[in-house]
């Protein structure tokens, strides 16, 4: 991780995330609280959840939209207007205006896919290929690890002043995040003008996905996992109420908790990535949430810190796998579309899943819910790893070149080049693996 901060490009950019993903720690799962507050449902509180992965039904629109500008200036502009977004939360007084959290959530979802499509498209532009799951494991260790202060935090401003400061908070944080932005220095092409058929430009992102074996394979895959991963949502209000007793500001404890086991596996999620592949990661972090889940079916406390901490473990190196794998096999031009597509493929069926979650939790017991979500995993686990072999893992690259003078080697011969001339080569900087390596 260490070399992946020298690169001052990358530096700005992570400075940014950081205080964009403060914001976002400290406000969502706060937010959730506050229905649960005003209204005294867990269906509603997580309806709050799905509110914000709804506009993932048009992920593949707000794709094709990111990949119509270049990608600093959408990543700031972006950034502003999530601020903006959040200012209506400056008027919930009672039960009467939960329906500003829900509009507050839906639009801060589809900032979410548009935001997501801009990193990941910064990110491939700025760091070489070889260090992709460095940065995106430095990404997802900070938001990992923010979830051991962040919801305790949210949860102890709630109940300290209510609602209000948790929109500062997160108007702060991402207007914070776009002068880090602005503050990078990087050169962009323009983009692609756009084609003549809407649609077919909407769906180059749906068509790369489906047509990639390795992609293709990982949206299935994970789609089924979250199908059932999703219902966590609303079943951990009924886990904390009905089976442990504790009123609802105790789930921010639980988050906390998983924060544990999520800062560990950030940090070990590039290793994880090389050593196993991007896909053979994935089955074994959707694989930690089968004992998880099945764990949190006995209403045990000590079970429950364990069950958070190994489904906190694999959050990051799911999404180190996917994001690096989709970084890795998809043209820049496209990044920003199959980022949206692989959201809507994949975090598409979350929202289904929060939803239905919300209504299952009403009529069937939690405990029985959890159990299905520990059997459909461990499936999705194993038809990820069978498919392993897609995404091998990262050989060994030669020890970096710390000294020594440049290497001269000849230049291939031209029919019309009598002599073969000399081209020096620039050395290796220290730290960095030569290109190709990985």
């Amino acid at each position: 991780m260490r070399t992946i901060l020298r690169r001052p490009d990358f530096l700005l950019l992570f400075s940014g995330l950081v205080a964009s993903r403060i914001a976002e720690s400290v406000m969502l799962l706060a937010l959730a609280i506050w229905v649960k507050d005003l209204t005294g449902s867990n269906a509603m509180a997580g309806a709050t959840i799905f509110a914000m992965a709804a506009p993932m039904l048009v992920a593949p629109v707000i794709g094709w939209l990111v990949d119509r500008f270049r990608r600093r200036p959408f990543f700031i502009v972006a950034n502003l207007l999530t601020a903006l977004f959040l200012t209506p939360l400056y008027a919930v007084r009672d039960r009467s205006d939960v329906w500003i959290i829900y509009l507050v959530g839906i639009l801060y979802g589809v900032a979410y896919i548009a935001l997501g499509g801009a990193v990941n498209g910064l990110l491939k532009q700025i760091v070489p290929g070889e260090l992709l799951a460095e940065a995106n494991g430095a990404v997802q260790t900070v938001k990992q690890g923010l979830r051991l202060v962040g919801p305790l935090a949210g949860a102890a401003l709630y109940a300290a002043v209510g609602g209000w400061p948790l929109a500062t908070v997160g108007v702060l944080g991402f207007t914070t995040a776009a002068l880090a932005a602005a503050a990078m220095r990087v050169r962009e092409s323009a983009p692609e003008p756009a084609g003549l058929r809407w649609a077919t430009e909407v769906s180059a992102g749906v068509r790369h996905l489906v047509g990639e074996p390795a992609l293709r394979r990982v949206a299935l895959g994970a789609g089924l996992a979250v199908l059932v991963m999703g219902f966590t949502e609303a079943l951990i209000f009924a886990y904390v109420d009905q089976g442990l007793g504790q009123p609802p500001a105790f789930v921010g404890v639980l988050v906390t908790v998983q924060g544990v086991g999520g800062l560990v596996g950030g940090l070990v999620s590039a290793a994880v990535v090389r050593r196993l592949g991007e896909i053979g990661a994935l089955a074994t972090a959707i694989a930690a949430f089968a004992p998880a889940a099945l764990a949190l079916a006995h209403p045990d406390l000590r079970l429950g810190f364990a069950a958070m901490i190994c489904a906190g473990f694999g959050l990051p190196i799911i999404f180190v796998s996917l994001h690096t794998l989709i970084q890795r096999r998809t043209p820049a031009r496209l990044l920003g579309r199959v980022v949206a597509a692989s959201d809507a493929l994949i975090s598409g069926p979350q929202a289904v899943s929060i939803g239905a979650g919300a209504v299952l939790v009403g009529v069937v017991d939690y405990r029985l819910l959890f159990v299905a979500m520990g059997v459909v995993t461990l499936a999705a686990a194993g038809y990820l790893w069978r498919g392993r072999r897609l995404s091998p893992p990262t050989p060994p690259g030669p020890p970096p070149i710390t000294s020594g003078p440049a290497v001269r080697v000849p230049a291939p011969r031209r029919p019309l080049d009598p002599v073969p001339a000399a081209v020096e080569a620039p050395p290796v900087s220290p730290g960095r693996v030569p290109p190709g390596a990985a």
